[in-house]
């Protein structure tokens, strides 16, 4: 079996026992989510598939809490906060601003890329690289500004 998965199993078992109810709905959506993939692609998950899916939930609930402050719904953003609290203790710690603006500029210069023409190339290599850890949408963000 999966370590990761097996980890957040676990984790919603202890809930469970806790009566923590929304941390208890919280992972089973997870792991609803999970399970889902399992049965689509018809393949046990690595440790991998699952931070990528667990990056996909926490990527979905930034967008709602968006659109939630936009229309003045703060109850239900800061459920969604709440919700991706829970799912990045599965997910590796996110670089900072400050650490991904490190980053960035330690592969621009390595790489020796200048113009626009060198956002893809910095953005494939992050991916490679740094997925689960670094906010992709902040990194283009970064990368927009220093390289235009």
């Amino acid at each position: 079996m999966n370590n990761l998965k097996d980890q957040i199993t676990e984790f919603t078992k202890v809930s469970m026992k806790a009566r923590d109810r929304a941390r208890v709905a919280v992972l089973r959506l997870v792991n609803s989510d999970i399970k889902r993939v399992e049965v689509d692609e018809r393949r046990e998950l690595s440790d991998e598939d699952v931070r990528t899916i667990l990056s996909k939930m926490v990527k979905q609930r930034r967008d709602s809490i968006e659109h939630f402050e936009k229309a003045e719904r703060t109850d239900l953003a800061n459920k969604e906060k709440y919700e991706i609290s829970v799912i990045e203790e599965f997910l590796p710690t996110q670089l900072s601003e400050a650490e991904l603006a490190d980053l960035l500029d330690r592969i621009i210069t390595d790489e020796n890329i200048e113009g626009p023409k060198g956002i893809g190339t910095v953005m494939s290599l992050l991916k490679s690289n740094y997925a689960n850890q670094v906010d992709m949408a902040l990194a283009s963000r970064i990368v927009k500004d220093k390289l235009n």
